[in-house]
């Protein structure tokens, strides 16, 4: 904040505490000639005005409330660029990435500085730590029975995941759906977890990076489309298919049923992340795609991780067994 903007709302505040304070004192006292008491002189409705002066439990507490309004802003920040007697503050700021965060933190503790949000993370790392450290030391493979654990990594799953693939995990366009069986990079409990460990980028350069022409993209959308078992033109999948053939099975393979090793997904299924409709599967021809998922061993920990994983993975085998 500008030293301008911290004087004005300091002066601004400051105003306005004193011109509350000054109004309480008016308002105390008998200000007119008629004695405490008397009539005013006029009513409505039969209800008459009497001089009475504020209770005084009424006025005591007013005056409290300055006095805690002014201590609070002498202990906090709360006058414009103003850190407050006991340093305290809600969390680190202008923080930018994970190393920023741990750093300040790191120096927060160092220094002395009362940072609420560090509290409170430390607070529920010593209750919840336990927690997690057991169901860490469980395999997947018995996690994914535990009722509780799967409680605990839906509430995580709601907390970090659901802003991308949605509060009933089935995504929408361009973040994958979790509760089928189609798994672009394999959705085995191994897998599941390397990939909320350490992220996944999903990358298709325009035409695959390879000689096609712009010409060429509707024939080869068409045989794509016919890949699936869908009505397709015949002759412009048959010309598509020469197309494919200049590279795309590079990636894809052969049988274009994909190859999870690098993320690039089966072509043959009625799975679709940016849409399977000809004319979503010739834009992402020509234009290519690339998915981002970050990696969460480092926000979250594997502890946690581990919970969420086996959740995830009940999502598409609700039996724990398949």
């Amino acid at each position: 904040m500008s030293s301008f903007w911290s004087i004005w709302i300091t002066v601004l505040t400051l105003l306005v505490i004193a011109g509350c304070l000054v109004l309480l004192v008016i308002c105390s006292r008998n200000t007119t000639s008629v004695k405490e008491g008397d009539s005013m002189g006029h009513s409505f409705d039969g209800i008459e005005e009497l001089n009475n002066p504020l209770p005084k439990w009424w006025s005591y507490m007013f005056y409290l409330t300055f006095v805690a309004g002014i201590t609070y802003l002498i202990l906090f920040p709360g006058l414009g660029n103003y850190k407050g007697l006991l340093g305290w503050t809600s969390s680190n700021q202008g923080i930018q990435t994970i190393a920023e965060s741990k750093q300040a933190t790191a120096d927060a503790q160092s220094q002395g500085q009362w940072v609420q949000y560090d509290q409170e993370v430390n607070q529920a790392n010593e209750r919840f730590g336990p927690i997690f450290d057991a169901f860490a030391k469980k395999p997947l493979e018995e996690l994914v029975n535990d009722p509780e654990a799967l409680k605990v990594g839906g509430r995580l799953f709601l907390q970090n995941c659901a802003q991308c693939h949605g509060s009933d995990a089935r995504g929408g366009k361009g973040f994958p759906n979790l509760t089928d069986n189609a798994w672009q990079w394999g959705g085995q409990l191994a897998e599941i977890k390397t990939t909320i460990m350490n992220g996944r980028h999903g990358m298709m350069p325009p035409k695959g990076g390879l000689p096609i022409e712009d010409s060429e993209i509707n024939g080869l959308a068409e045989y794509i489309v016919s890949l699936s078992g869908r009505d397709h033109d015949t002759a412009l999948a048959a010309k598509g298919q020469a197309s494919f053939m200049k590279g795309c099975f590079a990636c894809h393979g052969m049988d274009a049923k994909g190859n999870k090793m690098i993320g690039a997904p089966d072509l043959t299924d009625a799975d679709w992340l940016y849409g399977g409709s000809r004319m979503a599967i010739a834009e992402s021809i020509q234009l290519g795609r690339s998915g981002v998922m970050p990696a969460w061993k480092d926000i979250l920990g594997e502890d946690k991780v581990h919970v969420i994983t086996a959740y995830v993975y009940s999502l598409s085998h609700q039996d724990g067994n398949k």
